[in-house]
């Protein structure tokens, strides 16, 4: 990788005046993708291969089809109502949404517009892409700090780097975008004393964390590798058992940081 951010996935020209972009799928959730219950936008396109990553079905633009937000925002306000009266809202998601900034930025504009609450689910990598409209439109972001060391980083990602990450994080705390704190526990990868301590230091020091979640490795997504002819790189994996989660959880809890 050269270390600049990759160009945004292909997509056909919209209407003059509407906003297109390459979307993977759209799906509701109660309780993983933000508070609530959610209207999930899933973008296509990632820059990152994480080991873990459970969607490599995403990774891809052309795995995504052209949608508008006219088309997104319509579908959204169907569910208004519902996830309004479950404290819910609309989650943009991926692949990685900051791959597509302006379908993004749009997106959660006219949802935000509408008084749904907006969320962005987000590695951080490309946080130089959001600029303070798109950010001014997101009352939540759920950041994935993958890594406390650049090179478990590394390991982790396969194509990224974690400064990037680090200073969206950041630019986040200064202007008071409340954040949650995803961090992906696999044992052998991330599970290391010192590299959860720097994990936690880390969003112990961001002022706009309201919580962290330690997210149990899983192997639900290992279907798809084989559905794509691609090698799922942790098959032989374990999910962590319960003593290493309480240990992890601890080591956040211990920062007095609120922890699920």
């Amino acid at each position: 990788m050269n270390g600049r951010p990759p160009a945004p996935p292909e997509v056909a020209p919209a209407a003059p005046g509407c906003v297109a972009g390459a979307v993977h799928s759209w799906d509701t959730s109660v309780g993983v993708d933000g508070p609530g219950t959610r209207f999930v936008v899933f973008l296509a396109g990632c820059p990152l291969r994480c080991r873990y990553c459970h969607s490599p079905d995403t990774w891809y633009g052309r795995s995504g089809r052209r949608r508008t937000v006219d088309e997104m925002v319509t579908l959204a306000t169907r569910y208004r109502r519902f996830i309004q009266v479950a404290g819910g809202g609309v989650t943009v998601s991926g692949g990685e949404p900051l791959l597509q900034p302006a379908f993004t930025g749009e997106l959660l504009r006219r949802c935000h517009d509408l008084g749904l609450h907006t969320a962005l689910d987000t590695s951080g990598f490309l946080g130089v892409r959001a600029d303070d409209a798109l950010l001014d439109a997101t009352d939540l972001v759920l950041l994935d700090v993958k890594a406390g060391n650049p090179q478990t980083y590394r390991r982790v990602t396969g194509t990224g780097r974690l400064a990037p990450t680090l200073r969206f994080a950041q630019r986040l705390a200064d202007r008071g975008t409340p954040m949650w704190i995803r961090y992906v526990l696999v044992p052998g990868l991330t599970d290391a004393v010192d590299e959860v301590e720097r994990v936690a230091d880390i969003a112990a020091g961001l002022a706009t964390v309201q919580r962290v979640e330690v997210l149990p490795f899983h192997r639900l997504g290992a279907h798809k590798y084989a559905e794509l002819g691609l090698t799922f790189p942790l098959a032989d994996t374990e999910p962590p058992d319960a003593d290493l989660l309480a240990r992890v959880r601890g080591q956040f809890t211990a920062r007095g940081l609120t922890v699920t």
